[in-house]
């Protein structure tokens, strides 16, 4: 079983054996057919993925690693809030008639501020400190801007990135307000995995840990037994992450640098119902 799975099995089985149900709560969700969409959660869920041992996919069932690629380039790399920059549907239901989702992740990320070395937006100014100072306690990006929150269409879920580079590895801690565990968790951890592998591999470091904090790690009532059928699922080893080696530049990486050698998994769950 690869430690992904077993990581992704035992915060499922604790959110379902001991989390807090929010029935008899105002809850903003609903269900397509208007139900209340009702969660089962636990507070300040925090799991450690070592990138120098294995990428963190799932096998018990199918993650769109390709599609999960896309989307975090589309916010950090052509910090757009733009659908039509997308090639996934996944953000249709927050979107404008002009296809923006308002102020929101990649606007946020595109934002130049100054600085005593010059002008940068925040993922330029990463970029730069890893260069020339890697080894600060200060290289930190955050998408949650209080005074443009009222311009999002959806404030910010994964909302900020601590750098840490130690020795040679890179380290990160992803921080999450709430989470959709079945339909987004690993999601979530492989577009952060693949984000601390670019810069990596752009400034001569090593991918390290991976730690991804989630405030609100919620499973949906429709949803358990979903999950509760999934980790049941016999698990594959882990498999290989291969990346162009030829990418130097950040702003260079395209979805097809990235290819998983012998990826086995279990079948897709079909027709999860998604709470909106």
């Amino acid at each position: 079983m690869s430690k992904a799975d077993n990581i992704f099995a035992a915060m499922c089985k604790d959110i379902i054996e001991n989390g807090s149900s929010s029935e008899g709560q105002t809850v903003r969700a609903k269900w397509e057919d208007g139900t209340l969409a009702h969660t089962i959660k636990k507070f300040a869920v925090v799991n450690r993925y070592d990138l120098s041992e294995e990428f963190p996919i799932l096998t018990l069932r199918p993650t769109n690693l390709k599609a999960a690629i896309d989307e975090i380039l589309w916010i950090w790399q052509k910090k757009s809030n733009n659908i039509k920059d997308l090639n996934s549907r996944i953000w249709d239901s927050w979107a404008n008639e002009d296809g923006t989702i308002g102020k929101a992740y990649g606007y946020q990320l595109g934002i130049k501020h100054k600085y005593p070395e010059g002008e940068f937006d925040q993922v330029d100014r990463v970029l730069y400190d890893l260069k020339h100072n890697p080894y600060s306690r200060r290289i930190i990006v955050n998408m949650y801007n209080h005074s443009d929150l009222h311009d999002m269409n959806l404030y910010p879920c994964a909302y900020s990135m601590t750098f840490n580079v130690t020795g040679k590895k890179l380290n990160g801690i992803l921080n999450q307000r709430s989470q959709d565990v079945l339909v987004a968790n690993n999601w979530n951890v492989t577009q952060y995995g693949i984000l601390l592998h670019m810069l990596a591999q752009t400034n001569n470091l090593e991918a390290g840990d991976l730690v991804h904090v989630i405030a609100d790690a919620h499973i949906y009532d429709r949803h358990i037994p979903l999950v509760s059928e999934l980790i049941k699922r016999t698990s594959f080893p882990a498999p290989k992450l291969l990346i162009n080696p030829e990418r130097k530049d950040f702003y260079d990486f395209k979805v097809e640098d990235f290819i998983l050698e012998n990826y086995l998994c279990g079948a897709q769950i079909s027709n999860i119902p998604v709470a909106v």
